[in-house]
């Protein structure tokens, strides 16, 4: 009844809330991405997705179908791999920025593990810019993380806005500089962040840094200061900074899948990895849990 590319196109879309983008991760046409949706929905019967010219949003229905459509498309995958003997193995050096510590990724790597336990899967957690740097050196075969706004490598798996987020008791004095709760060097959310208040002369301090986001959090919920996040991953206990605060717009941000360039075993374990986060990607900052 439904088909596994109109499926996987519809997917894309759901994501990246957007059919450009969508067109873009799947090598297709933007008209036969319109296509696809606009037979999977008359397939169902249902409007899949509310959009206009500026803005595309899933419906009701639209969210009831991502769960049938990833239960569709993994089953026949894993048809697809059993009936072909495909079995995939290897090292397969994986990195993943410290955003989805608290998201259901490790949901989407237990299946991976099920579905090849021939692969030896190597998980690297880190900041993004780290992440980007092991790639280039090598070290890694598969990242996913933020993508730097002037860098266009990657598989979109999908964008949202950085908000400013802290404790809900949290009060700025506009006349003292903002306290900063950042990562390290080379974060991609802290140069975002510093950029947007030296744009707006804001003056700015400081007040913690952490490598690691549980650490950054329980700066947060203590009330020492603001950080940078994206909105679809606040974590519990923290909410967005409302705009009588004053402070800067922060724009927008890409998480992407990007490959290493080292060839051999690990390539086909990278590439059924990268699938299984794409068509899962929603996963990540859908339902996370509490």
């Amino acid at each position: 009844m439904y088909d596994p590319s109109q499926l996987r196109t519809f997917l894309a879309v759901a994501q990246t809330l957007s059919f450009t983008q969508a067109a873009l991760r799947l090598g297709l046409r933007q008209s036969t991405v319109s296509q696809h949706v606009r037979r999977l929905e008359d397939a169902t019967g249902r409007q899949l997705f509310s959009r206009d010219t500026h803005s595309v949003e899933l419906t009701e229905d639209g969210e009831a179908m991502l769960g049938f459509a990833r239960r569709i498309l993994e089953a026949h995958e894993q048809a697809t791999a059993f009936f072909t003997g495909t079995r995939l193995r290897g090292r397969l050096r994986f990195g993943a920025s410290e955003d989805f510590v608290l998201t259901r990724l490790p949901e989407i790597l237990e299946r991976f593990r099920s579905d090849h336990p021939e692969v030896d899967l190597e998980l690297t957690v880190e900041l993004s810019g780290t992440l980007h740097e092991q790639l280039a050196a090598g070290k890694l075969d598969l990242v996913l993380a933020k993508r730097r706004p002037e860098d266009p490598r990657g598989d979109l798996v999908w964008h949202d806005r950085l908000v400013w987020i802290g404790a809900e008791r949290l009060r700025l004095d506009p006349d003292r500089p903002v306290p900063l709760i950042v990562y390290p060097p080379p974060g991609i959310t802290r140069a975002l962040a510093l950029e947007a208040l030296e744009r707006e002369g804001r003056a700015w301090r400081i007040a913690c840094t952490s490598g690691s986001l549980n650490g950054l959090i329980a700066a947060a919920r203590a009330g020492l200061g603001v950080m940078a996040h994206s909105r679809g991953l606040v974590p519990p206990g923290l909410v967005r900074v409302p705009d009588r605060a004053g402070l800067p717009e922060l724009g927008e941000v890409g998480f992407v899948l990007v490959h290493g360039r080292r060839p051999g075993s690990a390539q086909g374990a990278a590439d059924a990895l990268a699938a299984a986060i794409l068509s899962g990607g929603d996963r990540l900052h859908r339902g996370r849990r509490g």
